[in-house]
């Protein structure tokens, strides 16, 4: 029995959209990674309760149950692989996978059970449809009729927006069977609602996406952003990444949050919440919790009374309450000393900062690129001759991002930091110099090689080594540099005398030769190509006394001129058709 087994080709069900993914079964457990956000989901193999194997419409799907009352739901499998997963639950687990069919009746009635956070409507014993219930964003409640509504997903094509339920009266007294269905849905469902107070608040904090100051009031579930105009509730379980990273001028910080699912403000999404603090600002923080609570909830991470820089106090906090670590820059340090990079993305400028796992640009528009989804990156422009260069990034789902205007001395740290991440580079070959050698699979596509780019890098090349070469003779300017060895049999045809004595004993004689065989060579350079620029006259004969052909054609090439080479002199001449056909008969006389 294989210790691991691997599926590719995975899909998870997140409010109607379907993500692929990577799914992982060991003996520790089940992880599930999603390839478009990098979330990781780890179910520990003490924690699963159950395992059901079913018909979905991506071929068939595994539901696993957790002993919290968390439901996992992934598809794609082929029916093949059910009894490679069934063994390897028995062995491993201690766990039955269960076969269970959906009922395909059509009927609207039936029996609505509530296990762990699912709703599942039920005719008989098999389950027509189940709902997360922390999809749920609202429940109201009428006379015999409970309405859902649920959270939207900008990725789904089409969303399910509510769904309502009759509930017929019972004869029951004291229990109204609309209230105990509502309660249910709320016990598990994701309303956000701020009840109680919060656990502190930050005032008046500079926030650079959304643009604006806001206050920010911390609540045990979500985090509440209160501006001027817009009011945002973030809830903890949208977080995926937290990063605190240090400005250039090495005086602000920039706290961001990076969210799935984004907040909105019309028609924007925002994907990531940046705060921007000065490291001179202190606070000292007082939590709305006794000591206990303090102790028990949050296990040492925080105390009920906190000094220190601002920055530090709003990332201790939302790390103890969402969870997550905190992304710091590596040990990536740049020409000037600072973590990042001064670059431009589209039209603004900005600051590029290398993790250990990804790259983050920040602030507008915000981007985040993990290493894992990077296909190849690529430096372009990367000649001596000019100030700056691109830094191009290309992903497995073909998205392309170009940071430009990157100074020219970043390039060699740059590239050390990209090559020790043993990132794919398309043009490794331009930093030792050798012939651009280019990743096997970035050449697949087309038109990736830009023949006229390198051509120009090389010629810059070129120019930059003449002009190092001519610096040294003041006032001289030379097509080219000169080379004694190859050049030696030219100059012997301008001298008539030993043109190979240039060289003496005598510096000053041989430094005088040197300008002299120079300015030969130019001068001889400018006569071949006014001699190779002449044109050769052709001039037709005269009209009258003309008998043929031969009267144009040379006494060399009236013994071997091919019949090819008559009629383009008979073009040029100017001669008539019947003319034409009297001298070439002529011609094949003689």
């Amino acid at each position: 029995m294989a210790e691991t087994l691997e599926f590719n080709d995975i899909y998870q069900e997140v409010k109607g959209s379907m993500n692929d993914g990577r799914l992982r079964l060991s003996r520790q457990g089940i992880i599930f990674k999603n390839s478009k956000t990098g979330k990781v989901d780890n179910i520990q193999a003490g924690e699963l309760t159950e395992g059901t194997w079913r018909r979905v419409a991506l071929g068939h799907g595994l539901k696993l149950l957790t002993k919290n009352g968390h439901v996992y739901k992934y598809d794609g499998f082929r029916e093949s692989e059910f009894e490679k997963l069934s063994d390897f639950f028995k062995t491993h687990y201690r766990l039955e996978l269960m076969e269970k069919d959906l009922c395909v009746k059509g009927w609207n009635w039936g029996t609505v059970k509530f296990g762990g956070q699912l709703l599942s409507f039920d005719i008989g014993d098999q389950p027509v449809f189940e709902i997360p219930l922390s999809n749920v964003s609202q429940c109201t409640t009428g006379k015999n009729e409970v309405t859902l509504e649920f959270h939207q997903n900008d990725d789904a094509e089409v969303s399910l927006m509510e769904v309502r339920f009759y509930v017929p009266p019972t004869q029951e007294d004291g229990v109204d069977p609309v209230e105990a269905f509502a309660q249910n849905v709320l016990s598990k469902a994701d309303v956000i609602q701020a009840t109680g107070d919060a656990i502190c608040i930050f005032r008046e904090l500079q926030c650079l996406t959304p643009r604006g100051r806001y206050d920010i009031r911390i609540y045990p579930t979500f985090l509440h952003l209160h501006g001027k105009t817009f009011d945002y509730k973030i809830p903890y379980t949208t977080v995926l990444r937290l990063f605190l990273l240090p400005h250039k001028d090495q005086r602000q910080m920039f706290f961001v949050i990076s969210l799935d699912p984004p907040i909105k403000q019309g028609q924007t999404r925002y994907h990531f919440l940046i705060l921007l603090f000065s490291k001179d600002e202190d606070i000292s923080l007082t939590l709305n919790m006794n000591e206990e609570e303090v102790e028990k909830r949050f296990e040492g991470r925080l105390t009920k009374n906190m000094s220190g820089s601002l920055y530090e106090m709003v990332s201790r906090v939302m790390k103890a309450l969402v969870n997550r670590k905190i992304t710091v820059p590596g040990n990536f340090q740049g020409h000037s000393g600072a973590q990042c990079i001064t670059c431009s993305y589209k039209a603004s400028s900005g600051l590029l900062y290398p993790l250990e796992r990804g790259f983050i640009y920040v602030h507008k528009p915000p981007v985040h690129i993990r290493f894992d989804e990077i296909s190849f990156v690529n430096f372009a422009r990367g000649t001596t001759t000019t100030r700056s260069f691109d830094f191009e990034i290309e992903t497995k789902q073909g998205t392309q991002y170009t940071f430009s205007s990157i100074e020219r001395e970043e390039y060699g740290k740059l590239f050390d930091f990209v090559n020790a991440k043993k990132l794919n580079i398309k043009n490794r070959g331009l930093k030792e110099g050798m012939n651009p050698s280019y990743d096997e699979y970035a050449d697949s596509d087309e038109d990736q090689h830009d023949a006229y780019l390198e051509r120009m890098k090389e010629e810059g090349k070129i120019r930059e080594e003449n002009a190092n070469d001519s610096s040294d003779d003041s006032g001289e300017e030379t097509d080219e540099s000169f080379n004694p060895g190859e050049e030696e049999e030219d100059l012997a045809e301008e001298f008539d005398s030993n043109a190979s004595a240039s060289s003496s004993s005598n510096e000053g004689d041989s430094d005088r030769d040197e300008k002299k065989r120079k300015q030969l060579k130019k001068a001889k350079m400018a006569k071949d190509r006014k001699s190779r620029k002449k044109p050769v006259e052709v001039r037709p004969p005269e009209r009258e006394g003309a008998g043929d052909l031969r009267s144009v054609l040379p006494s060399s090439a009236q013994r071997a001129c091919p019949l090819v080479l008559l009629e383009l002199l008979f073009v040029a001449s100017g001669y008539g058709l019947e003319e034409y056909l009297g001298n070439v008969f002529l011609w094949s006389l003689r």
